[in-house]
Formats: structure tokens, C-alpha cells, sequence
């Protein structure tokens, strides 16, 4: 009854210790290092859970159970390392380096809401369609290993990839570095700090912070908890499409692929700017999409009654503008942090950065608890 909040339990709170210390070791522990031994952790944990699919573990529950908790644990610290890594890293690539990297995490999300709907489809034995997901995961892990290990040959790579001097703390009569690649970042009087400078990075990213952190709190807010339990209004005629394939239609696969659509946009067009007032404005404008999914056919409803939108396209053209809106402004506000100070920081930038982006996460997670009981 409980296994989905466990698990909840046990992928935020690695995450969220990982990612501090993600941040201390950033000038200690080299990239390369943390992107490969996550990586090598992440596909060793895989393969046990691909092993263990095939095996009967109907007698020994509890201890399955514990084992499948400990392999989410680990699992959701390394990835979180992996992820902020190199992110991390592509903050001292181009912005177009960063813009890809991000279009490609929602990618991942539309394959994996196609694979899931064949799966719905075509799957009659459960323990094999787990199987196929889990051998997908083993060979895409292996081949970012194979990827990985290629990257430092190609000369584009090494040049954004060159060994940096730490960042450095400053004097409290010390400037704000230039947004300027070439600014200094010694203060004359200061010494090497291990730590990149936290009230620095915080003070110069705290708009575009606010921004991530409300994109992922609404969409958290509505994004599976709401719109999941959105229900066709013809449900009772009994075909296919209003039963079985509504949801993963209307709400995985649509979200994830209008998401995807929104982060490519910002290929070609990033307006507003990272100091423009009508970002953190966008941003605000998306709290109106609350009302309007609560407003559609959800079920069940206890305290609002009344269903506003009587009609199977009104979730999906509010889906379609909760993952556009959420591609694209989340995009430009994460690819803009590490570019407005100075190469040096570019990395611990991004994964305080990535940190905003968790943390509106938790707190849109932790209130679309609330806004279920209040429907």
C-alpha cells in the first residue's frame, strides 16, 4: 500500500545529498571521474534488477522489497551525480551545447512514454516487458560509458574541457566578476578555496533561481498528480481510447513530446533575455494552468463539484501548454545561469542550477498532495 511513497522517500533524499555534495567536490573530485564511476555504479545496479526480473521472489517479499529499495537509493544518488555532472560540464560548452543536452533529457521522456504505450499495446507477460525495459537500460548505459570515453577525442570537446584554476573565494572589497569569459577571479589578498563561492553564485542567479524553481513547482503541482486522474468524459462507452490509452495519450506521451518541442525552440529563438522582467512574468502567467486541470474531468472529486470543461480537448490543449511552457522557459532559464558569470564557475553554476530545478520539483510534489485533497 505504501511501496510508491518508500520509494518517493528513497529517490529525493539521495538526490538531495548527492547534489550538495556534488557541489563540494566539484573542485576536488574531476568530472570525468564523477560522470564515469556514477555511470559504471548506475549500470551495475541495472543489470542486478535486470537479473533479479527473472527471479521468483514470492517467498522472500520482505527481502525483495529491501533490495529494491536500496538499489532506488543508489540508483537516484548516482544519477543525480551523473546528471549535474555534466550538466555541469556543458556550462563551459556553447549555449547550444547546454540547449541539447537539456532537449535530450525530454527526448529520453517522449521514448520512454512511446515504449510504454507498445508496451500497453502489444505486452501480455509482465516479467517480460520489465525484462525488455531493463535490458534497454543496460545497453543505453553502456553505450553512454562507450560515448563517454570518446568524448576527449574529438578537438571540439577538448577545448571546452581544459583544466581551469579552481574558482577562488572573494574579499569582501572584491568585485563581482564580468560576465566576461576573461574576467579575474583572484582577489589578490584571497587564497584558493576548494569550495566554489556559494553566495556569489546564489546573489548572481537569483532571478533566473525563482524562475526554475516556480516552472517546476506548478508543473510538479499538476504533472502526474492531477492530470493523471483526468478522465475521458465518454469513459462509460467502453472503447480503448477512452479507457485504456486515454491517460498515457492525453498525459504522458503529450506532455512529454510538447516538453521536447518547447526545449527545441530555444535552438532557434531565446527571447526574453536572462534579465528580462518578462521571464520571471512568463513564469508567474503559468499558475493560471492549475485552475483549468482542475477544472477538467478529474476523478474523484469530493469538494469541487462542478466540471468545467466538458470535453476530451481541453486536457489535452492544457497538457500541450504545460509542456510547452515548461520546455521552453525552464530551458532558457538553466542554459542562461552558467553563462552569466564568469567560465571558472560555469560548472558549480549549473549544479546550483540543477539544484533549483530539484527543489521546485519537491515542492510542486509535495503540494499536488495537497491540491488532490482539496478537489
Amino acid at each position: 500500500n505504501y511501496f510508491e511513497s518508500y520509494l518517493a522517500i528513497a529517490s529525493t533524499v539521495p538526490s538531495v545529498l548527492c547534489l550538495v555534495a556534488n557541489f563540494l567536490l566539484v573542485n576536488r573530485v574531476p568530472v570525468h571521474v564523477r560522470v564515469l564511476a556514477s555511470l559504471t555504479v548506475m549500470l551495475t545496479i541495472f543489470v542486478v534488477m535486470t537479473v533479479l526480473v527473472k527471479v521468483d521472489t514470492s517467498s522472500w517479499t520482505r527481502g525483495f522489497f529491501i533490495v529494491t529499495i536500496v538499489c532506488m537509493v543508489i540508483i537516484s544518488g548516482t544519477s543525480t551525480i551523473f546528471n549535474s555532472s555534466v550538466f555541469g560540464m556543458t556550462g563551459s560548452f556553447p549555449m547550444r551545447n547546454s540547449q541539447a543536452l537539456i532537449a535530450g533529457g525530454a527526448m529520453g521522456g517522449t521514448i520512454s512514454a512511446v515504449a510504454a504505450l507498445v508496451d500497453l499495446a502489444a505486452s501480455s507477460d509482465v516479467t517480460d516487458s520489465a525484462l525488455a525495459f531493463f535490458l534497454t537500460a543496460d545497453v543505453f548505459l553502456g553505450l553512454c560509458v562507450g560515448l563517454y570515453l570518446l568524448l576527449p577525442r574529438l578537438e571540439y570537446a577538448r577545448y571546452y574541457m581544459r583544466p581551469l584554476k579552481p574558482a577562488h573565494v572573494f574579499s569582501s572589497q572584491e568585485q563581482l566578476p564580468q560576465d566576461s569569459s576573461n574576467a579575474p577571479l583572484l582577489a589578490p589578498e584571497s587564497g584558493a578555496s576548494p569550495t566554489p563561492p556559494l553566495r556569489l553564485i546564489l546573489k548572481k542567479t537569483a532571478s533566473l533561481g525563482f524562475c526554475i524553481i516556480y516552472l517546476f513547482f506548478i508543473t510538479s503541482l499538476i504533472f502526474p498528480a492531477v492530470s493523471t486522474n483526468i478522465e475521458s468524459l465518454s469513459k462509460d462507452s467502453g472503447s480503448l481510447w477512452t479507457t485504456k490509452f486515454f491517460v498515457p495519450l492525453t498525459t504522458f506521451l503529450l506532455y512529454n513530446f510538447a516538453d521536447l518541442c518547447g526545449r527545441q525552440i530555444t535552438a532557434w529563438i531565446q527571447v526574453p533575455g536572462p534579465k528580462s522582467k518578462a521571464l520571471p512574468g512568463m513564469v508567474l502567467l503559468r499558475t493560471c494552468l492549475v485552475p483549468l486541470f482542475v477544472f477538467c474531468n478529474y476523478q474523484p472529486r469530493v469538494h469541487l463539484q462542478a466540471v468545467v470543461f466538458r470535453s476530451d480537448v481541453y486536457p489535452a490543449l492544457f497538457t500541450s501548454l504545460l509542456g510547452l511552457s515548461n520546455g521552453y522557459l525552464s530551458t532558457l532559464a538553466l542554459i542562461y545561469g552558467p553563462k552569466i558569470v564568469s567560465r571558472e564557475l560555469a560548472e558549480a553554476t549549473s549544479l546550483v542550477m540543477t539544484f533549483y530545478m530539484f527543489l521546485g520539483l519537491v515542492l510542486g510534489s509535495a503540494g499536488s498532495a495537497l491540491l488532490v485533497h482539496l478537489i
